[in-house]
């Protein structure tokens, strides 16, 4: 049996596959990055899921793509952990932008991710290729759901937000200081508790100060990100996968607009595209 995931911080979807006579098992979890839990933790999620669990001896292969395993400290983490559960198991793990890659395409192409946290690269047909180096929630991220989290908090405890939108936050979040300060800087996933904030920006999208807040952050992820592959995206298509981006298409096709580039597609959910691509390059 195959079994795949695909994690960011916040969720992983898994799938198993068995065969084309069998429809697969789809699974969700909690996210396991192992940036951010350690190896206990990484593997309490996985033991705590009884269709994983039910299912342990049964899968022989298994291709992890997740947030936070670009290093080989954090493959070998990873690795380590399923093979300890999944015994009679082989694990290839990668980061989750090569899990993006291959959902959106076979063939050169600049792909973001925006998600929980935010990355782009050019594909160039076999390798992934990264302009700048990711370095998380607190340094970039822009147009994730961290970084709108971030910036939905700044204007609330800044008072810019206005009175409607001030009543409604405070009916949907726990807004007091120390809470907030506890879940930023003694939590384990600060990124995830920080993208929680983002589906307010979605409930609220027709309000003008919101529809700022979301142009402004996808102009920045265009300047800062998308435009280091102007030259590559005079000749391949440009793709986005993750959450955020499947929801604020609207406020990034404004902002590709404005450099006079357009996306080809938006993927929500990555995983159901992995199972073909794993079975066409016959990985499993």
């Amino acid at each position: 049996m195959l079994l795949i995931a695909d994690s960011g911080s916040t969720k992983c979807d898994w799938i198993l596959y068995k065969n084309e006579n069998e429809d697969p098992i789809r699974i969700r979890t909690k996210g396991l990055n192992p940036t951010i839990l350690s190896k206990k933790e990484l593997k309490k999620v996985i033991t705590n899921n009884l269709e994983l669990s039910h299912n342990k001896h049964s899968v022989s292969s298994i291709h992890f793509f997740g947030a936070g395993c670009g290093t080989k400290k954090n493959k070998k983490k990873v690795n380590k952990v399923l093979t300890s559960y999944f015994k009679e198991a082989t694990a290839t793990t990668n980061e989750d932008i090569m899990a993006a890659v291959y959902a959106a395409t076979n063939v050169p192409a600049v792909v973001c991710i925006l998600g929980t946290g935010s990355n782009c690269c050019f594909y160039d047909g076999k390798t992934v290729h990264l302009k700048t180096p990711s370095l998380g929630y607190i340094v970039m991220d822009e147009g994730s759901g961290n970084y709108f989290g971030k910036e939905l908090l700044k204007t609330y405890f800044y008072k810019k937000m206005p009175n409607e939108l001030k009543f409604s936050f405070e009916k949907h979040f726990n807004l007091k200081e120390k809470d907030i300060i506890k879940k930023l800087y003694q939590s384990t996933m600060p990124n995830k508790y920080l993208a929680e904030f983002a589906r307010f920006l979605f409930e609220n999208e027709e309000h003008p100060f919101i529809k700022k807040i979301i142009i402004k952050g996808m102009d920045i992820f265009v300047e800062n990100h998308i435009l280091l592959y102007a030259q590559e995206l005079k000749i391949v298509p440009l793709h986005f996968v993750g959450s955020i981006a499947y929801h604020a298409q609207e406020y990034i096709e404004i902002a590709l607009n404005k450099k006079n580039l357009k996306a080809t597609s938006y993927i929500r959910r990555p995983i159901d595209n992995l199972v073909n691509h794993i079975k066409a390059q016959n990985l499993n």
